[in-house]
């Protein structure tokens, strides 16, 4: 799947549909993510994925491995993003969020749209913002906050294996997992990106708001 203005075009034309879902939990803290798309480069090694010394035609999305430094979720897998400061939108903090953690320069006009509202144990109300990152887009991860920043192929996410689903005895709900090479990442990121592979690239829509999150997330 090419990073190219065909992609762009499709993506733009399934969200444009779509009836998205916002969440409203009173004491919940109110958060963004940027989900980019961009193309493939050299970037931090993953076991059970290639090693690139050269940009690719391919189209992925940007996530990161959080610092071990942060106090929440240190480690974790995430889509850049934080809290909504005061007077923000969920698209301004997502593009805020990726400079300040990986240092992209992305503009307003190149959102594309956004997902539902997801509810995180933690006592979140996550945005996701689809963003057009666009070719040979410049990341540096700031160490602050980003322990590796990866640029993902579309096509991991499209795998046979994804999504996994696991029946925990905590919840009625399954928890959700999407594959990355040998390793898998989690909802609620993994929600997210299921969402995202449905309804962007897919034009179904698929909900994902019932999806469990695993209990190290819950904290």
């Amino acid at each position: 799947m090419e990073c190219n203005a065909a992609l762009e075009r499709r993506i733009r034309s399934n969200l444009a549909p779509f009836e998205v879902r916002s969440a409203v939990v009173d004491d919940a803290h109110h958060a963004a993510v940027a989900v980019t798309v961009t193309d493939i480069a050299r970037g931090a090694d993953l076991p059970g994925l290639p090693a690139y010394s050269r940009w690719q035609d391919q189209a992925g999305l940007i996530l990161t491995r959080r610092s071990n430094k942060l106090r929440n979720h240190p480690g974790q897998w995430a889509f850049p993003g934080g809290r909504l400061d005061p007077g923000e939108t969920p698209a301004t903090t997502a593009l805020r969020e990726m400079h300040e953690e990986v240092a992209a320069e992305i503009g307003e006009d190149r959102i594309l749209g956004r997902l539902d509202d997801f509810v995180t144990r933690s006592g979140f109300v996550i945005t996701p913002v689809v963003v057009w990152g666009g070719r040979k887009l410049a990341l540096a991860p700031n160490p602050d906050e980003v322990a590796s920043v990866h640029r993902i192929p579309l096509t991991e996410f499209l795998r046979e294996d994804a999504p996994s689903l696991e029946q925990v005895a905590s919840s009625e709900h399954p928890v959700l997992r999407m594959p990355v090479g040998d390793d898998f990442i989690a909802a609620p990121t993994a929600a997210i990106i299921y969402q995202f592979r449905e309804v962007c690239l897919l034009g179904n829509t698929t909900r994902v708001a019932h999806f469990e999150q695993p209990e190290f997330a819950w904290k």
